[in-house]
C-alpha cells in the first residue's frame, strides 16, 4: 500500500520550501502554545524582541518561546570571539532558524564562562547614532532596488505617509512597483517610523500578494488588524534599531481595548519586520560555525539565502 506524506515541511530541500505547508505549520505551533494570548503577553513578547537585537526578530521570538526569561544569548563562536566566553560543559543550547541550516545553537549568558562581561553587553552588537537625513536618503536607495519609489511631499503635521500599487509589469516575469509618499517636514526619526510603518503594510500584504517579494496576500485583514499589524512592525523596526516612534502609544491603546490578541498572526508581524531590516541592511551579523569541515564562519545576514523565511531567518 502506498502512503503519502502530507506533513508540512519546516526547513527547504533539494526542490525548494513549501512555503504555505511551512506558514500553516508555524501558525499552528504559535496558536497550540497558547503563549501570546492576551495583550500583557503580545507586549511582554514585543519588547522581548527589541532587546534581541542580535537576532531577526523571527529567531528572537523562538528563544522567548523557549526561554522567556533569558537576559542575552548568542552562538558559540560570538561568545568566544567577542566575549571570550564558551558554554559550560552541561550548557543546555536553544534552537534557531538558520538559512541551510537547518538549524543553529545559541547560549544564554548564564550558561556560558570565561572573561568577565563588559557592563552593557547588549550594547556590544550595535554601533548606531541618532537617525540623519542622509540616512533616509539611503535607504530610499535601498528601497527602490526593490521597486519601491518615494517621493517627498510638503504636509501639514498630521499627514504623515501613505503606500500603494502603482503599476504592474508582465515581460519577462511579473513584478510590481510601489510608490511611496513620506512628508518632508517631519525630522528623520518620524520619516523612518513612517517608511517603517508603510513598508509593513507592504510586506504583511496589506496591498495584496508579491511573489518576487515573498508577500502574501492578506487583504482581508480588518481595519483594525491591519493598524495593529503595521504599528507592531513599526514598533520593532524603529526600537530596534534606535528610533523613537508614536508605535507604541497606538499598541497601548489598542492592547487597552482588546483584551486577547486571538486575531494576530504573530508570524506575519515577525516575517515583516525582518524583510525590512534585512532591506535596510540593518540586520546583526550573528556567526556561526558552518555543520561541515569548512573553515570559514556562517554569518546569517543575508535574508535572499532562504526562499521561505527571506527576512525572518536572517540572523
Amino acid at each position: 500500500m502506498t502512503t503519502h506524506n502530507t506533513q508540512g515541511t519546516l526547513f527547504p530541500d533539494d526542490n525548494g520550501v513549501d512555503e504555505k505547508s511551512t506558514r500553516s505549520l508555524l501558525d499552528h505551533l504559535l496558536t497550540e502554545s497558547k503563549l501570546y494570548k492576551t495583550g500583557e503577553a503580545y507586549k511582554a513578547l514585543l519588547a522581548f524582541i527589541v532587546r534581541m537585537k542580535n537576532f531577526a526578530p523571527f529567531n528572537a521570538m523562538l528563544i522567548h518561546i523557549q526561554k522567556p526569561g533569558i537576559r542575552f544569548a548568542a552562538s558559540a563562536r560570538d561568545w568566544a570571539d567577542r566575549f571570550g566566553r564558551s558554554p559550560k560543559q552541561d550548557a543546555r543550547p536553544l534552537l534557531i532558524l538558520r538559512p541551510f541550516g537547518p538549524v543553529a545553537l545559541v547560549y544564554d549568558i548564564a550558561d556560558t564562562e570565561g572573561r568577565d562581561l563588559p557592563e552593557s553587553v547588549l550594547h556590544a552588537f550595535i554601533a548606531k547614532g541618532s537617525m540623519a537625513d542622509s540616512d533616509i536618503c539611503h535607504y530610499l536607495a535601498l528601497m527602490a532596488r526593490e521597486s519601491i519609489s518615494c517621493t517627498l511631499f510638503d504636509g501639514g503635521d498630521g499627514k504623515a505617509g501613505s503606500i500603494r500599487l502603482d503599476h504592474i509589469t508582465h515581460k519577462p516575469k511579473e513584478r510590481r512597483f510601489y510608490c511611496m509618499a513620506v512628508n518632508r517636514n517631519h525630522s528623520a526619526a518620524v520619516k523612518f517610523s513612517t517608511i517603517a510603518h508603510e513598508l509593513a503594510h507592504l510586506y504583511l500584504g496589506h496591498l495584496g500578494k508579491d511573489a518576487r517579494l515573498s508577500i502574501p496576500d492578506r487583504k482581508d485583514r480588518t481595519l483594525d488588524q491591519i493598524e495593529i499589524e503595521a504599528e507592531s512592525v513599526a514598533y520593532l523596526v524603529c526600537k530596534r534599531n534606535g528610533c523613537d516612534c508614536n508605535s507604541e502609544a497606538y499598541i497601548d491603546v489598542y492592547l487597552k481595548t482588546h483584551t486577547t490578541v486571538d486575531d494576530l498572526e504573530i508570524y506575519q508581524i515577525m516575517r515583516a519586520a525582518g524583510q525590512i531590516e534585512s532591506i535596510f541592511g540593518l540586520t546583526a551579523h550573528t556567526r556561526y560555525e558552518k555543520p561541515s569541515s569548512a573553515s570559514q564562519p556562517s554569518i546569517d545576514s543575508t535574508p535572499t539565502q532562504a526562499t521561505l523565511f527571506k527576512g525572518a531567518l536572517t540572523s
